[in-house]
């Protein structure tokens, strides 16, 4: 099971690094592409912070969280493996989001974005951001159903 979950954090990583790069050959620095009208247009943006920008600059601060946060990910995702498979995957997909930013960081200095939302002010965002976002959300989830689930096996009642 553990290695389904590291092949997932990989396929993510991959794609969030797979439309970093089609955004960065296909789309000019701040400029903006319709995707979908209305709602999601593509605009490639350079974030050296965090969500809304902020420790901007701090990369020092980002390399040491990233290195520390991965490897209690890690940890967690080989103790927990056989959880019911919400907290895990949603460990796999922190992880994935962790790394594709990271990737970013160490390779160029700064994070691309490129998802914009037309029908709210909200910040660009990437694949990466994403990640994270399900995989809290999944641990959430599970924490908060955490007894019922483990009545579970696996997602199938007893």
């Amino acid at each position: 099971m553990l290695a389904i979950y590291f092949l997932i954090s990989a396929v993510f990583v991959g794609i969030d690094q797979w439309v970093k790069f089609l955004v960065v050959n296909q789309i000019d620095y701040q400029e903006t592409r319709n995707f979908i009208p209305g709602v999601l247009s593509l605009t490639q943006i350079h974030n050296t912070g965090a969500a809304w920008s902020i420790f901007e600059g701090q990369m020092w601060f980002f390399f040491i969280v990233t290195i520390v946060a991965c490897v209690v990910i890690t940890y967690l995702l080989i103790k927990y493996q056989r959880e019911f498979w919400l907290f895990p995957l949603g460990l796999a997909l922190v992880l994935a989001g962790a790394l594709g930013n990271f990737i970013d960081r160490i390779r160029l200095g700064y994070v691309v974005d490129m998802f914009q939302t037309e029908f709210m002010t909200f910040p660009i965002f990437n694949v990466a951001d994403v990640s994270l976002f399900i995989g809290v959300a999944c641990i959430f989830i599970y924490t908060l159903f955490e007894e019922r689930l483990k009545g579970t096996k696996h997602g199938k009642s007893n």
